[in-house]
């Protein structure tokens, strides 16, 4: 089955870096576009980042040239580089794969910018 798997969060200082992880397993992890959503508190979930099966990236407005998303395909692993980080960003961040016309999440990992 399908499972997604995050990692790399925690508490970090405003202007601080993170690197997220999302190890996927249950399906051919190379074919398929992979997403980076993010949940705050008392919001809904929102698309941070998206990279295709060949590696072509976009990023939501409000993280551009600051979050990098990447993936390796021989770790069927996807990654959100997260630098320069504001208050704002605090929320919980999702990996996604939309497989068999069906979303798919993982648990999710928080993150928190705070001085």
């Amino acid at each position: 089955q399908v499972q997604l798997v995050e990692s790399g969060g925690g508490l970090v200082q405003p202007g601080g870096s993170l690197r997220l992880s999302c190890a996927a397993s249950g399906f051919l992890f190379r074919l398929y576009a992979m997403g980076w959503y993010r949940q705050a508190p008392g919001s809904q979930r929102e698309l941070v980042a998206s990279i295709t099966n060949d590696g072509r990236a976009n990023y939501a407005d409000s993280v551009k040239g600051r979050f990098t998303i990447s993936r390796d395909n021989a770790k069927n692993t996807v990654y959100l580089q997260m630098n320069s980080l504001k208050p704002e960003d605090t929320a919980v961040y999702y990996c996604n794969v939309n497989w068999g016309g069906r979303d798919y999440w993982g648990q999710g990992t928080q993150v928190t910018v705070s001085s």
